[in-house]
């Protein structure tokens, strides 16, 4: 090859060498243009952002003592709704002059400021005995507790059973501050005769 030959095809070529340049550089604009893939929504989609196996939180009171315990065989929080769900929660209050209360079911829910808890399923409420009071157990298929005010209530069918009797009702309020006990409706009883 002569060359006169390559001259003459570097002087054809050279006629594209700008349109080249002109590609390179529109396609180094559009990739500086494209939007970023975009990222994973978390909160659309109701995965738990952590799990607690045996999990236990106590609530201190103004003195330090105990004023509210609450375990969990698996707590996970959720960052969609903000909730999060316990297995087979276990909560107690504790008192110093009287027994404490105890709250068991299969599963719950605290709400996501953390001052409510819905349980669910099997729910059982258990005053331990003292000396001047029988034991006494309420079960409910739901109860919505609210730790600080010391409130509970259910819309549900409740059982009552204490040393004396049996009752049954559909709805319950719990005010364990002021020890109060009151059922909503279809209130029935059945006592057993004491003997002695």
């Amino acid at each position: 090859m002569t060359e006169h030959r390559v001259i003459d095809r570097l002087r054809a070529w050279s006629a594209l060498l700008p349109l080249v340049a002109l590609l390179a550089g529109t396609y180094w604009l559009s990739q500086q243009v494209l939007p970023l893939p975009p990222s994973p929504d978390y909160k659309a989609r109701h995965d738990p952002d952590y799990i607690v196996n045996n999990f236990s939180a106590e609530t201190l009171g103004a003195q330090g003592s105990p004023r509210f315990l609450m375990a969990a065989q698996k707590m996970e929080h959720y960052p969609d709704d903000d909730t999060t769900h316990l297995e087979e929660p276990r909560l107690t209050r504790p008192y110093v002059n009287r027994p404490p209360i105890h709250i068991t079911a299969s599963r719950g829910e605290v709400s996501h400021n953390g001052d409510e808890v819905f349980l669910h399923d099997e729910v059982r409420i258990v005053r331990d005995a003292s000396a001047t009071q029988g034991a006494m157990m309420i079960t409910t298929s739901y109860l919505h507790v609210v730790p600080d005010d010391e409130q509970a209530d259910t819309d549900r069918p409740i059982t009552m059973t204490e040393a004396r009797g049996t009752i049954s009702a559909v709805g319950m309020k719990l005010d364990s501050k002021a020890r109060v006990i009151k059922l909503l409706a279809q209130v029935r009883s059945q006592y057993e005769a004491a003997t002695h």
